[in-house]
């Protein structure tokens, strides 16, 4: 008997601009499967910034590893490529040195933003793993592998009465329909 149904999932890519959206729509339908929907808009643009630095920075090639993890009490996503420089962020003394309209440089710190904890680490002598947790909506910590189904409630309104109780009224709305051609 399984207690917890499977709560890991991997995809490996080539971080390209058209598979990173596509991955995006992969953790968010993983997100959404887990029943952890509140997470899937920090997740998403989290998994976008890793993959956009795999994109524009990761050395010799773009391949890389996405995982998602879900443990008790939160979530981990990490990105694993073969470029063993881990990842600088830029520190901004001033915010006002920070141009307005720029594109780049700020993809880590909107994973900080997001994010309960997020690092980086060597993997092996060849890559490296950029990670960041988000806390898990207390809801689903306790969670059991298959909830209880929902009982329908009653409703008060009246069955519904048929005039001349013939075989076509009395039929249910979802009985498959009778051809009047004799087949």
């Amino acid at each position: 008997m399984i207690s917890h149904p499977s709560r890991h999932c991997t995809v490996e890519l080539q971080a390209l601009p058209s598979r990173i959206g596509q991955v995006r729509r992969i953790v968010s339908a993983q997100l959404r499967y887990w029943h952890m929907d509140s997470l899937i808009d920090r997740a998403a643009l989290g998994v976008t910034e890793l993959l956009t630095n795999v994109h524009r920075h990761a050395q010799p090639d773009k391949s890389c590893i996405v995982e998602i993890e879900l443990q008790l009490d939160r979530l981990t996503v990490s990105v694993r490529d073969h470029d063993p420089r881990l990842p600088v962020v830029a520190e901004v003394v001033d915010p006002a040195d920070i141009a307005p309209l720029a594109t780049c440089g700020r993809g880590l710190a909107m994973v900080a933003a997001v994010s309960e904890s997020w690092g980086a680490r060597p993997d092996g002598d060849t890559g490296k793993v950029v990670w960041f947790t988000l806390p898990a909506p207390a809801s689903t910590k306790q969670q059991p592998a298959h909830p209880p189904r929902r009982a329908v409630a009653e409703t008060t309104a009246p069955a519904p009465v048929f005039a001349e109780a013939s075989p076509a009224a009395r039929a249910p709305a979802h009985a498959p329909a009778r051809s009047a051609v004799a087949g």
